[in-house]
This record gives structure tokens, sequence and C-alpha cells, in this order.
């Protein structure tokens, strides 16, 4: 079933009327701190909101429905690992970030550690992210197939450019207050497809949770089993969530430029802190929803089998919603990959700049040259994602579990040298340098030739850092 020409034109209205919105910050950007702090202006609920939407992107929307329904609603276990994560980022990172006028996350280990690390540091920032993003560019890929029925290549050039267009023009303003609008659609749209859902299964909420129970139990949360293969066990999912939680909003550019555009400490961390119950309260519908049309497929089958998770709300959208509804449903699910992407390119963008093309390449030229150098690079790091998107096509896992799992390879290593530089005095740039280097090697070792559930990954990886870093430290001393 081919979406309709009204859901098409609420699609088009809205992704216009976005796009509007955010280039019309252009006039507000006279330099790099406009451009990539939103010149220190924006509120914290917003930048609260613009977190959630940063580190959720369109692999929320339609992931977690699909985990929920072939399971359980135990990834909340994960979950509360994030919201651990956010209390440890909040007073052992954030006072440190605002110690000084940074653009970065990684000028805090040039201060500590010099200018190799923080070299170091920022190419695998940028290597990860780009990876992670080009994938959940590809998650666009698959509710424009599943909804539009057209090909892959010019749905992703069309939404990759209209959200290159507004970040390119309006900076990270632009990107936050984007972000606060498409926060609210989304939420409130999946609410309104959840409560549709229920209203037309017979029996309601009760046939649902009398199914739930018994096909095993679908609405638990905790499992106290202890695996190191299983993913979403309490002790893997808090101590994973945690520790990747740490990493993300600790030392990843997208999450840390957002915390650096509060005005001043407190309020970065109030942003940070209350993004932790938002971001429970979607990972909490988006699981409903999944095990909810479990409830509701086992009552109208669909005609065909789904091929993959990732497929199963984008169908209900676009079969099941009234017209008019289901446009605005797919401008939900629009709108959290286009505040994503926006978030990508900024980040990509402000890091190339600031860690490498200012120091490295024109340290010394004018605010309206970096100006335009930054814009420059948001449009090629563009290119960079949809072509990564086309390659991750090919690959057949869950596109949610595949991001993270890319991101934790390399996590561990960032958040050891950050730890390294925080809590301790000895470290030094080599052994910092040494204990990451042993830890993305060890974590190759891991993902190859093992069955380590990817929830350890970033917190091995950050162990295995600091341990090395730390005893480099005491062997040979702390000079640099």
């Amino acid at each position: 079933m081919a979406i309709s020409r009204l859901d098409l034109l609420v699609v088009i209205v809205y992704l216009t009327a976005i796009t509007i919105f955010g280039a019309h910050f252009r006039k507000s950007q006279r330099s790099l701190h406009d451009y990539f702090l939103g010149g220190r202006r924006l509120p914290w609920w917003a930048i609260s909101f613009s977190v959630v939407s940063a580190e959720t992107s369109i692999l929320t929307i339609i992931s977690t429905p699909g985990i929920a329904y072939h399971s359980n609603l135990g990834f909340l276990q994960l979950v509360f690992g994030y919201l651990v994560g956010r209390v440890v980022v909040s007073f052992a990172l954030i006072p440190r970030y605002f110690a000084g006028e940074m653009f970065t996350a990684y000028q805090l280990i040039e201060q500590r550690f010099g200018r190799t690390l923080k070299v170091f540091t920022g190419a695998l920032f940028l290597t990860t992210r780009a990876l992670a993003e080009g994938v959940r560019v590809f998650a666009i890929a698959i509710v424009i197939g599943v909804i539009f029925k057209s090909g892959i290549l010019a749905a992703l050039l069309i939404i990759t450019a209209l959200t290159l267009f507004y970040t390119f023009e309006g900076g990270l303003t632009a990107v936050i207050w984007t972000d606060v609008i498409q926060l609210v659609i989304y939420l409130t749209g999946t609410a309104v497809a959840l409560a549709l859902a229920l209203h037309a299964i017979p029996g309601g909420w009760t046939e649902v949770t009398r199914l739930a129970h018994s096909e095993g139990n679908k609405l638990a949360v905790f499992n106290f089993h202890f695996n190191w293969h299983e993913p979403y066990l309490f002790w893997s999912g808090l101590v994973g969530g945690t520790f990747l939680t740490t990493a993300s909003h600790g030392t990843d550019q997208l999450i840390v430029q957002r915390l650096l555009a509060a005005r001043n400490r407190r309020q970065s961390q109030a942003a940070l802190l209350s993004s932790g119950l938002i971001i429970l309260f979607q990972f909490t519908l988006f699981l409903l929803v999944g095990v909810v049309l479990f409830a509701f497929y086992k009552h109208f089958p669909p005609p065909h089998s789904f091929a993959r998770a990732d497929q199963i709300f984008p169908t209900f959208v676009v079969t099941q919603l009234p017209r008019g509804l289901a446009g605005l449903l797919i401008a939900a699910i629009i709108a959290a990959a286009m505040a994503n992407l926006s978030a990508a390119f900024n980040s990509l963008a402000s890091s190339s700049v600031v860690d490498f093309y200012k120091p490295f390449v024109r340290p010394n030229a004018g605010e309206k040259h970096y100006l335009a150098v930054s814009r420059a690079m948001t449009l090629g790091w563009g290119a960079v994602l949809v072509a990564i998107a086309l390659v991750a096509q090919h690959l057949h896992r869950s596109v949610l579990e595949l991001a993270l799992t890319i991101a934790s390879v390399p996590y561990g290593s960032m958040l050891g040298i950050f730890l390294l530089g925080v809590l301790t005095k000895r470290a030094n740039s080599r052994g910092a340098l040494a204990g990451a280097l042993v830890a993305l090697a060890t974590m190759g070792v891991v993902v190859g030739y093992t069955s380590l559930a990817w929830t350890w990954y970033v917190a091995l990886g950050t162990v295995v850092t600091f341990a090395v870093g730390w005893g480099w430290g005491r062997t040979v001393g702390s000079k640099q």
C-alpha cells in the first residue's frame, strides 16, 4: 500500500516548513562561537530536548519497537545505565569543560596531554561518528522504502539535502531549535499511533497483556541472570549503558557540543540530567509500541512476514493509520532522522575545523574565513554519510544494534583517555596513547573472535586503556 496523496502533501509541507525555519537562523551566525555554540544564548531546556534528539535518531523509532516485538522490555535495563552515565558526566566532566573557552571535547585533551593526543581522539571521533551516522542515514532508506516504494538513492539525497541546507545556514542554533520541534512531533505522533493500535485490538490493553504473558512475558523488564553473551540483561545493561553514555555524552562531540552551548556549567548539568527523564519516557514509549504491535498483528496478520524487525512500525504507519494522520507520523519519523543528521553534520564540521583545519592549515585566518570553511565542511560530511549509507544497505543486522556496536568499539579508548586526564596526575600522553591503541587491538580481537555482548565493549575498552595508561605513568614517569 503506497502513501496517499494527502499524506505525501503533509510530508512535503512539513519538510518545507522545517527547512525554512532552520535556515532563518543564518542572520545570527557571525563567528565560530555563533555557528558551533549558538553564542551560548540557548536555554537549558532546549539543549535538553536537543540532546535527546541527537542521541535518538530514526533508529529508536524503527528499531526499538522491533526489539520489543521479538523479545520484551529488557532493553530498558540498558536505559537505566544511560541515566547513571549522565550523572557521571555531569559531575566528572562538565566542570572541566567549563573551566575554559572550548568548542570541542578534544580541546580538553589538548590541555591535559598535548596536541598529538587531541588529534588522535578527534580523528577517532570523526571516523566513528561518520560510520555510525552513515548506518543511521541508511535507516532512513528503510523507512522511505516501506513508505514511498521508491529508490533508496533519490530518497537519501532529498532528505540529506534539506537537512544540510538548514544546518549549513543556521549552525547549531538552527540544529537545536529544529531538534526541539522534531522531538515534540515524533513523540506526540508515536503516542497517537500507540493509542490507535490499542483501540483497534479487540479487548485493548487487557488483550495486549494477555498475549504478552502467554508469549513468554513480553512485558518483563528485569532479568538478573548473568551471561557475558546476552546484551539485555540487568548487569550487562546497567554497566554497559553507564559506560556507553559516559563515553557518548562525555567524549563524543555530537553531544558535548550541545553541553558546551549552555550559558554556564549549572545549566549544562541541568540540561543533561533532565534529558535522562525524557530518554527514559521515550524508550518506554517505543518499546510499548513494539509489544502492542505484536498483539495487533496476532489479530490482524500481515500478508507477508516482515523481512526485518525495522520494518514493523513503518509498515503499521503506512497501512493502518487514517490518511493525513499517517502523513503526520511519517513526518515524525523523518523528523527524528533529520534531527540526528543535522546534529552529526554540525558536530563533524566543528571538530574538523577547530581540531584540524584551524590549528594545522590556517591558524591565523579571520572569523569570516572559518565560518565559510565550516559551511563547506558541513557539505563535505553530508556527501560522506550518504556514501556510507549506500554501503550499509548490504548489511543484514538490526540497524540500531549495528550503529551502537560501531560506536562502542572505539568509545572505550576515548573514555579511557578522558578519565586518565581527569582522574590521574601521573598519566602522560604516551601512556594514554599506548593504552588507547592496546584497547583498540583488544576490541578487534573481541569483536572478531568472541561472542561477548556489545554492551560490554565500552567498559572493556575503558578498563584496558586506563590500566595501560596508568601503569605506563607509574613505571615510566609523568614527564611528557
